[in-house]
């Protein structure tokens, strides 16, 4: 998965991506199943609807990776920077250029965003596509080692070709869930019983109901399947990013630091960065205290907990430590 760079392959992550990938096949062949078992008994309309959600699921996806650059640029407020814009880009500049130099991988385009909240991303449907972005308050609060822990990290991600991924992951949750959307209101404004007393058997509202129904299943399946391979992604990124920079204890400094602020961010703040959250190096929300009690919320999470992350980096120290 990183071809042509000096990231280290991570097998976990191949097995994680090959299996939940397998799932998700199984579970849009199971979707195509129904449907093709309730078209047996609907009219040709809603076969075209079906079709009509698949094609727009599919335009959805494509622009998604073709664009996801730009969406979260704007959404960030970003501005690309060159070397020359200034100390604070010469800085990041010259930080970006070590980590590509050592992943012998294509620089990406540099931005910085302004925002209180310290983080960073990287997207991109390929290396030679990619952008990175940093929050300006994200390089005030790193010291040089932890923010390029912090850039390697997230240039994995490119090296992974993690955007490609998760847009093909994500394909038919998006479908399901314009279904779910189309048969609610098909329901609402009457086109269930419109077909219900046409049809002999009466059964025509129920059609509708019978999707979405199917729909919201599939929808839920996807939607923790593509969690779970978010969550694994991200630890996948620590390590990658660790090996090849050789300081582990420099992104662990750099987690503690950029979810620790988060408490003493204000919280309009926080849900004006949410739509990023997948992106991020660290979700923009307030996380539970180390040792909390663990909740249900932690399977709908893009990120893996802050305890599980530094727990695989002090793996990546020992492995680092048993080599020398």
């Amino acid at each position: 998965m990183a071809a042509r760079t000096r990231y280290a392959p991570d097998r976990g992550l191949t097995a994680r991506m090959t299996a939940t990938m397998f799932l998700l096949g199984l579970v849009f062949v199971g979707f195509i199943a129904a449907i093709i078992g309730i078209g047996a008994a609907t009219h040709a309309s809603d076969a075209v609807i079906v079709l009509f959600a698949i094609v727009l699921g599919g335009g959805f996806a494509i622009g998604s990776l073709f664009y996801s650059d730009k969406i979260a640029l704007n959404t960030a407020r970003a501005v690309v920077v060159g070397p020359d814009d200034g100390e604070r880009a010469r800085y990041l500049h010259g930080i970006v250029d070590r980590v590509c130099a050592l992943a012998d991988m294509p620089k990406p385009r540099v931005a910085i965003a302004p925002s209180p909240i310290p983080n960073a991303f990287a997207t991109g449907r390929n290396a030679d596509k990619a952008v990175l972005c940093v929050t300006d308050s994200i390089m005030n609060k790193l010291e040089p080692a932890e923010l390029e822990g912090v850039i390697a990290h997230e240039l994995s991600h490119v090296a992974h070709k993690d955007v490609q991924v998760m847009t093909i992951a994500s394909f038919l949750a998006i479908v399901a869930a314009l279904l779910i959307r189309i048969s609610f209101y098909g329901e609402i404004f009457g086109g269930g019983g419109g077909r219900g007393r046409g049809n002999n058997n009466g059964g025509g509202i129920y059609i509708l109901f019978i999707l979405m129904a199917v729909s919201i299943v599939v929808y839920a399946v996807s939607f923790l399947l593509i969690r779970m391979l978010s969550r694994y992604r991200e630890l996948a990124a620590d390590r990658s990013g660790a090996l090849l920079t050789g300081q582990p204890s420099a992104l662990k400094s750099a987690l503690v630091k950029v979810t620790g602020d988060m408490a003493r961010i204000p919280t309009r703040d926080l849900r004006t960065a949410e739509p990023l959250n997948a992106f991020f190096f660290a979700p923009a929300m307030r996380l539970s205290a180390p040792g909390g009690k663990k909740s249900l919320s932690t399977i709908f999470s893009t990120h893996p907990s802050l305890e599980r992350r530094l727990e695989e980096l002090d793996k990546v120290q020992r492995q680092l430590s048993q080599g020398r």
